[in-house]
């Protein structure tokens, strides 16, 4: 086995609390069988490299950039949707409704049962509290204010979608999470017991509360700790309820999964597709607004039909492209494609398809005036990686996964 050997037992008893733990076990087993684990790491659909191309000097030269770091905040306090337990206590009329509560972050009420993704409710995206992207907006609601919900799901182990004060906030409550195969790990740690813990692997499928939920395929990476050991498995979600489906991407890269996906599961009332903290130096692993409404698209079997709601921008700064840049490209990406979107502010519950739905550019008056930058851009973000971090820093600082196929090392990214 060519990956990363996990940690001595004295080295991980060291180990801060927010990295998680290692596979282990049944569990560890388990990911050896996975036939998407290969060559000692967990494999993508496609090839994708994390070692992003070029010279540190020249990331730094981007980053530090003053006018690029003065593009990358908003010129004013981004506004929330002052959402409240009532108003999300009311069933919506249609039967679906979704509240972003920004970056990956979704409260999905469907068919009557209550799922939220990639909850992140943390004041930093990063395992430091003193350290590391920080949000850009104030929570939307209290966590304790949203009320009961069916199903917890992760999409993978980075920070900025798997937050250890969140997890151990809902530990304490009845929820059942659904996470990607060797996730698990990290939440039994933070106290999930295990008899709520879900791992699927890639088109394995559970029934929850009436919903069948399914992990699908996505181009990404994993990796909390000092070490990224590719142990942990990345995923996109598929929640089919008795009337609607919905779709989550994520963290992903573009790649023709999403028309099997599609083929298979769709077509989609909603989907939420990550449209941010994209760069050239990465192309594999994020979408750009453009990417992300062609893997709309391919979901939706090449038709422009359901609701798009971009996801995984606007709340942490974590890639140097202007904040409301993807916002923007999504727009333009949809009136290209004749598609629809929905462009709530953080916190505002809307229902997919319904006269009301958002629509309108929120973020243009808290944006920075003045031409986009014309040098390229993309650094390492911490809020995905695990980095050791000074404020306004970002030092990529694990190397051991490989791309699929190359034997070349990769470090961890984005």
């Amino acid at each position: 086995m060519t990956g990363s050997l996990p940690l001595r037992p004295r080295l991980r008893a060291l180990r801060p609390e927010a990295f998680g733990a290692d596979p282990s076990g049944a569990r560890l087993e388990r990911i050896l069988r996975s036939p998407n684990f290969a060559d000692g790491v967990f494999q993508n659909p496609v090839g994708a490299r994390t070692r992003p191309s070029g010279s540190m000097a020249e990331f730094a030269r981007i980053y530090f950039h003053k006018e690029q770091r003065v593009r990358r905040n908003p010129a004013a306090p981004i506004p929330v949707y002052p959402t409240t337990l009532a108003e999300l206590a009311k069933p919506p009329v249609s039967g679906l409704r979704l509240t972003w509560m920004g970056h990956s972050s979704v409260l999905a009420e469907i068919d009557g049962r209550r799922i939220l993704f990639d909850p992140v409710w943390g004041e930093r995206c990063s395992p430091f509290p003193f350290a590391g992207p920080k949000r850009l907006h104030p929570v939307p609601v209290p966590l304790a204010s949203l009320g009961d919900v069916d199903v917890v799901v992760i999409s993978h182990d980075h920070y900025d979608h798997l937050d250890l004060p969140t997890i151990k906030a809902l530990a304490g409550t009845d929820t059942i999470f659904a996470v990607p195969l060797g996730v698990g790990a990290h939440l039994e740690r933070w106290g999930v017991p295990a008899g709520r813990l879900r791992e699927l692997d890639w088109n394995e499928s559970i029934e929850v509360a009436g919903l069948t939920l399914t992990a699908t395929p996505a181009r990404h990476f994993c990796g909390r700790g000092l070490r990224n050991q590719q142990f942990t498995l990345w995923a996109s979600w598929v929640v089919a309820g008795e009337e609607h489906r919905i779709f989550h991407s994520g963290d992903t890269g573009y790649f023709p999964g999403f028309l099997e996906i599609g083929a298979e599961h769709g077509p989609f009332d909603a989907t939420m597709i990550q449209i941010g903290a994209y760069s050239e130096y990465w192309p594999d692993i994020h979408m750009t607004p453009e990417e992300g409404m062609r893997a709309h698209l391919d979901l939706q079997g090449g038709a422009a039909r359901g609701v798009m709601l971009p996801i995984h921008w606007g709340t942490f700064n974590l890639a140097p492209h202007p904040w409301d840049e993807p916002g923007e490209g999504t727009v333009a990406a949809a009136e290209a494609a004749g598609a629809a979107i929905a462009l709530p502010v953080p916190g505002e519950p809307f229902e997919p398809g319904a006269a009301d739905a958002p629509d309108a550019a929120w973020w243009r008056p808290f944006a920075v005036a003045g031409p986009a930058p014309s040098a390229p851009v993309g650094v390492p973000s911490l809020g995905e990686a695990a980095a050791v971090v000074a404020p306004a820093t970002v030092v990529p600082a694990d190397v051991g996964s490989t791309e699929a196929g190359s034997g070349e090392p990769e470090a961890v990214g984005s």
